[in-house]
Order: C-alpha cells, then structure tokens, then sequence
C-alpha cells in the first residue's frame, strides 16, 4: 500500500512563535525515536513570515499513520501546539506514488 503523508500549515501567535517551535521540535525527535515507520516528519519556517510553518510528515502505510496518532507523546504535545496558533491549522492528506 502506497505511503499516508500531511502537510499542515500553521500560523503561530508571534507571542507563542518560540514555544511552538520548541514543541514541534520536541515531537519531531520522539516521532524519530520511537515510530521507525514514518518515514519523514519535518518542520519548515517561511524566510518571509517568521510566524508560518509548515509540517511535512509521511508514514509507511495507514496503520503507521494511525499508531502516529494515537501515541502518547502525540496526545501530550499537540494541544499545547494548537495552543500557539493565531488560526486553525488546514492540513492536506497525500499518498505516495
């Protein structure tokens, strides 16, 4: 089956801009720590707007996507996360071909 991949943009507080990035890169280091099938998760800023960011992630199949989901660590950074926008996040899902 082919590859389950996001890319969700966010727009930070200015305020919270920092603390964002911090979590995210938190999440980013135990997503490579403890999930061996997602395959990409990275955290892009805009050189333009300081406060735009980007999250492109892909994952093996469905199932590694779903285990994405539901691990813990990912219940406990990403409220905090969806604390520091200015906006709700949108967010695109794609397969790979």
């Amino acid at each position: 089956m082919p590859g389950k991949s996001f890319i969700a943009q966010l727009r930070a507080t200015p305020e919270k801009r920092d603390e964002m990035i911090a979590l995210q890169s938190e999440l980013k280091q135990l997503v490579f720590k403890h999930e061996p099938d997602a395959l990409v998760y990275e955290l892009f800023q805009s050189e333009s707007d300081p406060d735009l960011f980007q999250v492109v992630a892909t994952f093996r199949d469905d199932a590694a996507f779903e285990a994405h989901m539901s691990i813990d660590f990912h219940d406990r950074l990403v409220p905090p996360i969806l604390d520091c926008l200015a906006e709700e996040m949108s967010i695109e899902f794609y397969r790979s071909l």
